[in-house]
């Protein structure tokens, strides 16, 4: 084994015990700065945390309640009184604005978009979608694969590829991930782009082979390698 120099030994422990003579003369010098620093940062979490549960918290409770008749309005595809009120109970478009920093308005931003697109105004539903932010497993792709239905009905199909594809991804599922996979292959053909609606359709074919849509594949698969090979 190696020897050790004493000397070498010696001169590290003794630029260890310089750097904590250093570092105890700093927090010395500085004690009142750190002391304020420290201080700010525990006021901050605790404004935050009761920011969060005094205010937001009651104003979460509040918009749920608010929304429940736009909810039934929505279920009843009522969409114009869904988004607008009826004049005694508010819509989605005033709970958004009134309690904007809630969960409760993060979900209304779902259902105002989705209201807009079903009434035709696509650009507002592209608008209120992008808005809105979910982890759930069957809500968010949804909602991403509605802003690809939207950019469809409005002629942009190079962004409705993009969603639905997003859309796809999201959460990958038997339930809408093959759903959104036909629709950018279909689309990608509308667009004279045959060999990405391939690759879309034997994706779908390879992940999700006992879906609806993939039992139904091979004819688009087939339809797709014609285009490719008679180009």
């Amino acid at each position: 084994m190696a020897e050790i120099k004493k000397g070498t030994e010696h001169s590290g422990i003794d630029n260890v015990g310089q750097a904590l003579t250093k570092a105890e003369l700093f927090i010395e010098n500085n004690q009142k700065i750190i002391t304020y620093i420290v201080s700010g940062i525990v006021i901050l979490i605790l404004l935050i945390l009761g920011y969060n549960k005094l205010y937001l918290a009651p104003q979460n409770t509040e918009a749920h309640e608010q929304m429940y008749v736009a909810e039934q309005y929505f279920q009843k595809d009522s969409f114009n009184l869904a988004l607008n009120g009826d004049g005694n109970n508010w819509g989605f478009v005033k709970i958004m604005d009134e309690y904007s920093m809630t969960k409760a308005a993060n979900l209304a931003h779902y259902y105002a978009g989705t209201c807009y697109f079903k009434l035709g105004k696509y650009q507002d539903a592209i608008d209120q979608l992008r808005k809105f932010a979910s982890s759930d497993k069957l809500v968010a792709p949804i909602a991403l694969g509605t802003i690809g239905d939207a950019y469809a009905e409005l002629g942009d199909n190079d962004k409705a590829v993009k969603f639905y594809l997003k859309a796809a991804k999201k959460s990958e599922n038997e339930l809408t991930s093959p759903v959104y996979l036909m629709k950018a292959g279909q689309v990608c053909e509308e667009l004279n782009d045959y060999k990405q609606a391939l690759k879309i359709y034997k994706l779908l074919q390879e992940k999700y082979p006992v879906s609806a849509e993939g039992r139904d594949i091979e004819k688009y698969i087939t339809r797709a390698q014609l285009k490719i090979d008679n180009k």
